[in-house]
């Protein structure tokens, strides 16, 4: 019972840890709204994905003109390794172009892409096929109060933007979220608390919301709370390098330049790779 009582009370330590390295930069105000989040969030979703061996849908993809972005799919990779290394059975779900550019080496579930009337139906025939044990949102858009999709800039890319916000509504399995400005799905949780960021606030809700201040970050974290409680370093294989080389490749952009470069939200691979390493260390592991 004391080995158990102290292996949780390191797990909750583990997480409160990692919420605050995530949000420590405060790029876009995800330090300032975490305090409506209840602590432990991080232990709390890990958990969720730890105890699946079925199916798990991963959203992502955020619309940048023409393309994606890095941030969002690079994290989607990330926990669809990991679940994988668990003996779950993921899959991404996702709009072209992203989905034609993982569809070779990824199990993908493609979303109708643009302002369309079969929303709800895609959904509930998408999770009666699927039967999923957890959904997972990583950097997609949210809809907001009025029904659109924006970007940081206050832009509407409904027109550009895939639904995933039904399958968030419709399920009856538990749901994370992971984002890091506000206008992403998952920050309807924290509605009250985005008040002062001057962005077009998303509204679906989630059961477990994830903030960070790089989205892909956010899947790295859950993935070294996993590691922890695995005890088995599930980030040790993971290459951000060829991460990012592998989207690049395939037209991806950095979401704040829109340029097609090795960077996750104008940020260069170097504190990205910092990060990973702060957290395997964080959860007891070295390189």
């Amino acid at each position: 019972m004391k080995n158990e009582q102290s292996l949780n009370q390191s797990a909750e330590a583990l997480s409160f840890a990692i919420e605050n390295l995530l949000v420590s930069r405060n790029l876009r105000g995800m330090k300032s709204v975490q305090p409506a989040l209840a602590p432990g969030y991080v232990l709390r979703a890990a958990k969720m994905m730890q105890a699946c061996r079925g199916v798990v849908l991963i959203g992502t993809g955020f619309p940048v003109v023409d393309t994606f972005e890095t941030d969002g799919p690079v994290g989607a990779v990330s926990l669809y390794r990991a679940l994988e290394a668990l003996g779950a059975k993921p899959i991404i779900v996702c709009g072209a172009p992203l989905s034609d550019a993982l569809k070779g080496d990824y199990q993908v579930h493609e979303l109708l892409v643009g302002e369309h009337d079969a929303q709800e139906q895609e959904a509930s025939d998408a999770l009666a096929k699927y039967q999923p044990e957890l959904i997972i949102s990583i950097e997609r858009p949210g809809q907001s109060a009025d029904g659109g999709y924006y970007n940081m800039r206050g832009e509407s890319i409904s027109p550009r933007s895939a639904c995933f916000d039904t399958f968030m509504r419709q399920s009856d399995c538990p749901t994370i979220a992971i984002g890091d400005g506000g206008n992403e799905i998952g920050m309807g949780n924290i509605g009250e608390a985005l008040r002062d960021l001057d962005i077009v606030p998303a509204a679906t809700t989630c059961d477990e919301l994830i903030v960070a201040d790089v989205s892909n970050w956010g899947g790295h974290g859950l993935v070294a709370m996993l590691s922890f409680l695995q005890g088995e370093d599930l980030l040790a294989s993971f290459n951000l390098l060829a991460c990012l080389e592998y989207f690049s490749a395939r037209g991806s952009v950095d979401g704040v330049t829109r340029e097609n470069t090795l960077t996750e939200d104008g940020l260069p691979l170097s504190e990205g790779e910092l990060l990973l390493l702060n957290l395997r260390e964080l959860a007891g592991f070295t390189a």
